[in-house]
């Protein structure tokens, strides 16, 4: 494997710094992280090559301890680190580590880590089914491990024994130490407590892209990825949620029931929807801000008394509240817009190709960042040209849970996308319930080597430190990207409006011979620290460990160009100013000029043995012993000084010329070799061009092109069998799960049917024969389904066959 290094790493050493970590015990060993035993040779050598899939089993809790997850033990690692201690550059791990495991079995590989944000749970994410490992709770010592809590999440929706529902995503709440969100291939994003209830979902959003049999495509409806908001107005209430074709949209608001929030932030879009929502002129902006006041003042109830009475909270919890008559607009799909307001699309651009395949929020100071990855190897980026508002669906209410005390505890609602011909002006745009446009920052080709059978898997990661900086994660390696365009930070900041293309670095390069195999990565995290060092570190298959410190204070400075011509040097001359000083210019200017002071004329008649003559010389004497004496001894110890640095240079450069000799040399054995080569080249080389020359006169090569309607089928069926016919899959898996659940609950409701017969048999034999008229229907749906899977299929494999035909021989 061949591991280049980012040229932005700065491997200069600097100043020491004091260790971002806790005490150390004296039983531990502190050890260079890709040194630490736990990513030895040996345990290298060990471990096996796993499944080709997107994989991090890395994680951080943001001050002091890295977990990794033992893929071949199904254990967790806790490494201690000390950040840039003795060296900037060096990242220590205490040694040994500690190992944690599940006090029960999991029964699925895990694929993806994540902690939670005070660092307590540890969140076991893989293909079909999940698990939290409760790192602080209850956990009992079992030889030297740590036996801790493990609980299941959503048993009944994420199962193995029926995997048709994969788990897509699925992110800790940045507002909640106890909620977490997923998004499953049912288009469902639900909502977990863990702390109540880790069976039962908190709240359940069916997203709902397009209307019912109006769908433009299959994978405009399939999801791949979300991402929860930052904290900047109404984008901490948001989720972002990307589709196959790259399609956005947003749901906004959604609110964990008890997470915490500023009260400092929720006063600011509570004073913005009173100014430009209420006070409106238009009904409808005042309609929804209405709605957004009143969501706003029922789920933080404190609110309204900190505007009025003005008390001193810093922090509110949000309360379980929902709006019973509404239901919320899954908004979008953001529409792109130009700087002249030309444009206005959505999905993917033409420089895009394949399917969307992961998605990324970033908040870097004014600015929403959204990142689309393609799996051609593209990275669309695109920035929020407005802000994101909340907007409901009056008339739609939602299906509510309620305690015995008649308190929410779950929620269900059904969210649908509005159709939106056209984009307003920006200006005018305030609360009329339109989606967020989209600017379009860059498109980034990653360059990665095309692939005739499978896509590429792409994840995408937002540096700690620096939030203008993107790393991506791809089947070749790690690539670094650096924003130096921000609509709305630059122009607050009064900077040039000029838009910089994003500048692309490769920092790990894992491809051998320059060709782009099966994934080589199984672990990769950002880290800093409060002095403003930054570090990555990547983990391979092989469980190897690579950690590179990132140069970040000078990447954003603007490019500076001297327009003023010089003149033109000489070589000669140029060559001289660039030889190191090696005796100070002072000394090479020569002694000063002594000023010989002006005799009286009276003393040119004076003999020098006189007293006012000896007095006159020693005066003379000692004007000049002051001036070139002391001037001999400087320059006598600037020489004695620099003698050992000249004979430095001097062997230094007798050792150089001695390698070039050598290389001349060995250039010169070669060069019978290569003048070989070249000659047996030029000969295969006219060899190829007679037999292509005769391929062309043959009456076969002469075929007739395809027609404009038939290279449109083309892309079409390759359209189809690169994303439609996945999407399709998803679809028909989706429906036969919930088949598979409505057929269940028909039998549980049958069996008690049959128990209370006797009191309720009119009743049963209705529901009865209402529940076999729905199953009868979603049976036609699958059938239907899959008929039209099956069309596409045949079609496919007679396409094939079609553009099979036999070989040329080679004459």
């Amino acid at each position: 494997m061949r591991i280049t290094l980012d040229p932005s790493s700065d491997p200069t050493p600097q100043p020491k710094r004091s260790p971002l970590s806790v005490t150390p015990k004296d039983e531990l060993e502190w050890l260079p992280l890709p040194k630490h035993p736990l990513f030895s040779a040996s345990r290298a050598a060990a471990a096996a090559p796993s499944s080709a899939s997107s994989k991090n089993l890395l994680a951080w809790d943001g001050a002091s301890r890295l977990y990794f997850w033992d893929r071949h033990a199904s254990s967790l690692h806790r490494l201690s680190l000390r950040l840039g201690d003795a060296d900037p550059t060096s990242v220590l791990a205490s040694s040994p580590s500690k190992v944690l495991q599940a006090d029960v079995e999991l029964g699925f590989d895990v694929e993806r880590i994540s902690i939670n944000k005070n660092g307590t749970a540890m969140l076991l994410l893989g293909s079909n089914r999940l698990s939290v490992m409760y790192l602080y709770g209850r956990a009992s010592k079992k030889d030297v491990n740590l036996i801790c809590r493990t609980i299941t999440v959503g048993p009944e929706t994420y199962s193995i024994s029926s995997n048709n529902i994969r788990v897509l995503q699925a992110l800790w709440h940045p507002y909640s130490d106890t909620h977490l969100g997923i998004l499953s291939s049912d288009s469902v994003f639900r909502i977990f407590n863990l702390a109540v209830d880790p069976l039962l979902p908190e709240q359940e959003y069916y997203l709902q892209p397009a209307e019912p049999g109006r769908s433009r495509n299959a994978s405009s409806v399939c999801p791949v990825d979300f991402s929860f908001g930052g904290e900047h107005l109404w984008d901490r209430f948001s989720v972002f949620i990307s589709f196959s074709d790259g399609s956005i949209f947003v749901l906004c608001p959604v609110v964990p029931f008890g997470s915490l929030f500023k009260c400092e932030s929720l006063l600011e879009i509570y004073n913005d929807a009173h100014t430009f929502g209420l006070k409106s002129a238009n009904s409808l902006a005042a309609s929804n801000s209405k709605l957004a006041i009143s969501w706003l003042e029922a789920t933080f109830p404190e609110l309204k008394n900190q505007e009025a009475e003005g008390d001193n909270h810093s922090l509110l919890r949000a309360n379980a509240y929902a709006i019973f008559d509404a239901s919320l607009v899954l908004q979008g799909p953001l529409r792109r817009v130009g700087q002249g307001g030309n444009e206005d699309s959505f999905g993917p651009s033409v420089e895009c190709e394949g399917r969307a395949v992961s998605f990324l929020y970033n908040l870097v100071s004014k600015d929403s960042i959204l990142v689309t990855a393609w799996s051609g190897g593209q990275l669309q980026i695109d920035a929020l040209a407005d802000e994101v508002q909340p907007l409901w669906t009056v008339g739609s209410p939602p299906r509510l849970r309620v305690d015995s005390c008649d308190q929410i505890r779950g929620l269900a609602m059904i969210c649908e996308s509005t159709a939106i011909d056209r984009l307003e002006r920006l200006d005018h745009n305030a609360w009329l319930g339109n989606p967020p446009p989209l600017l379009r920052l860059a498109i980034v080709d990653l360059a990665l080597s095309r692939r005739a059978e499978s896509s590429y898997s792409i994840s995408l990661f937002s540096d700690t430190l620096m939030p203008e900086r993107i790393y991506s994660l791809h089947d070749g390696g790690i690539d670094s990207i650096v924003l130096h365009f921000l609509p709305f930070t630059s122009q607050t900041n009064g900077k040039d409006d000029t838009m910089r293309t994003p500048s692309v670095h490769p920092v790990l390069n894992t491809c051998q011979s320059g060709c782009t195999s099966e994934p080589s990565l199984c672990g990769f995290l950002s880290l800093s620290d409060s002095f403003g060092y930054s570090w990555i570190v990547a983990v391979t298959l092989s469980q190897e460990c690579v950690v590179l410190e990132m140069k970040s204070w000078d990447l954003l400075l603007p490019v500076s160009i001297d327009t003023e011509k010089k003149p033109i040097q000489a070589e000669g001359e140029s060559k001289e100013r660039e030889k190191p000083t090696i005796i100070s210019k002072e000394l090479l200017s020569g002694p000063k000029e002594v000023l010989v002071p002006q005799a009286a004329p009276s003393l040119r008649s004076v003999a020098s043995d006189s007293i006012e003559g000896r007095s006159t010389l020693h005066q003379y004497f000692k004007l000049f012993h002051e001036t070139y004496v002391e001037y001999a001894h400087k320059v006598y110890l600037e020489l004695k000084h620099h003698a050992p640095q000249l004979n430095k240079i001097i062997n230094d450069q007798h050792s150089r010329l001695g390698d070039a000799q050598q290389k001349l040399l060995k250039v010169e054995e070669k060069e019978s070799l290569l003048q070989k080569r070249i000659e047996r080249v030029t000969q295969m080389h006219n060899s190829l061009e007679e037999r292509l020359q005769r391929l062309r006169n043959l009456p076969c090569a002469h075929k007739k092109p395809l027609s404009r309607a038939e290279r449109q089928f083309k892309s079409e069926l390759d359209h189809f069998r690169a994303v439609e016919l996945d999407a399709l899959h998803s679809s028909v898996d989706a429906l036969n799960e919930r088949l598979r659940r409505h057929m269940q609950a028909s039998t549980n409701a049958s069996r008690q049917q049959q128990r209370i017969a006797g009191k309720k048999g009119g009743a049963g034999e209705d529901q009865m024969s209402m529940l076999k008229s729905s199953l009868e229907k979603l049976t036609l749906v699958n059938t239907e389904n899959s008929k039209k899977v099956k069309l596409v299929e045949s079609t496919l494999k007679n396409k094939e066959k079609s553009s099979r035909e036999p070989s040329l021989p080679l004459l």
